[in-house]
């Protein structure tokens, strides 16, 4: 069993959205409450912060300079190098209590993120997807928590957490079409073992999954279910990760400390932090956005 090693004592309290830049060579993550972007650099160790003026769902690179988000206020766009962020579109306009959370865009550069109520009220939030035309369709109803998406290498297969369901999902994936059918259960979190978080794949198409209370990222086998690997973190709330560097063999794990007491934090002192461990196998390069 592999463990993880802090590489940057962030405190963040809700640490998530980790992305490999392969372009830029560049881990950009987020904070998500207090609106942070990160962007860290592995060769220089250093970590550069972009204050996006509201609660910052996930990040995606685009085919451009720019960067797309999923914000508190729906989908948006940050141009570089002058930062400036600009308002896309916000399905859930009539809801200021509703925020988006993880997200990633598909093999053919749609934008995929799901949205939760601010207290995680049941089945108050969607899925949706940005088309590259910048249109927005909803993809499901009636979800708790989204959190981590991937596609399958073949492209034929969508995998999804709605964190609370304990389940990561997979469902018929028309790429074609950008559209999801047949939805089943493909991997269970035992009991004991926290919930699903983030959630990447590496390039023999198995899943790594971050697990909030569970102080861990497990490696499953979306075929069967199995457990194939688990990378202790030390940090109970871990919330993303996602393969990097020039070989795609590093994991990348954002983790949280806003949740946890006192007595904990004395336990978990770099709970918040990013961490890092070398793995045996190597991710694929993330989707870039095509708007």
């Amino acid at each position: 069993m592999n463990s993880a090693e802090l590489i940057i004592d962030a405190k963040a309290g809700l640490g998530e959205g980790s992305i490999w830049h392969s372009r830029q060579n560049l881990l950009y993550w987020i904070d998500i409450m207090v609106g942070k972007l990160h962007a860290y650099d592995p060769v220089t160790k250093k970590n550069e912060t972009f204050e996006v003026g509201q609660y910052i769902g996930t990040v995606v690179p685009s085919r451009t300079d720019a960067m797309f988000m999923a914000l508190h206020h729906g989908f948006a766009r940050m141009d570089f190098p002058s930062k400036k962020v600009t308002m896309i579109a916000d399905p859930e306009s009539d809801h200021p209590n509703i925020r988006f959370n993880d997200g990633k865009c598909d093999p053919a550069g749609r934008f995929w993120a799901g949205t939760m109520e601010l207290k995680a009220e049941p089945k108050a939030a969607k899925l949706y997807c940005l088309d590259a035309d910048l249109n927005v369709r909803k993809m499901l109803d009636d979800v708790t928590i989204s959190n981590g998406i991937v596609w399958s290498m073949d492209h034929k297969t969508m995998y999804y957490i709605d964190t609370v369901t304990k389940r990561v999902d997979a469902f018929d994936y028309d790429l074609s079409e950008g559209t999801i059918h047949n939805r089943r259960t493909a991997v269970t979190i035992p009991d004991g073992q926290g919930f699903p978080d983030g959630m990447t794949i590496d390039a023999e198409g198995m899943l790594w999954i971050a697990h909030w209370g569970g102080g861990c990222v497990t490696c499953c086998n979306p075929r069967d279910g199995k457990l194939l690997q688990t990378i202790r973190v030390p940090a109970s709330q871990v919330t993303s990760c996602a393969f990097g560097g020039p070989d795609l063999n590093h994991l990348y794990i954002t983790s949280a400390r806003d949740s946890l007491t006192e007595a904990q934090l004395a336990n978990e002192p770099h709970a918040g932090g990013l961490f890092c461990v070398e793995v045996d196998t190597k991710g694929i390069k993330a989707y870039e956005f095509a708007g």
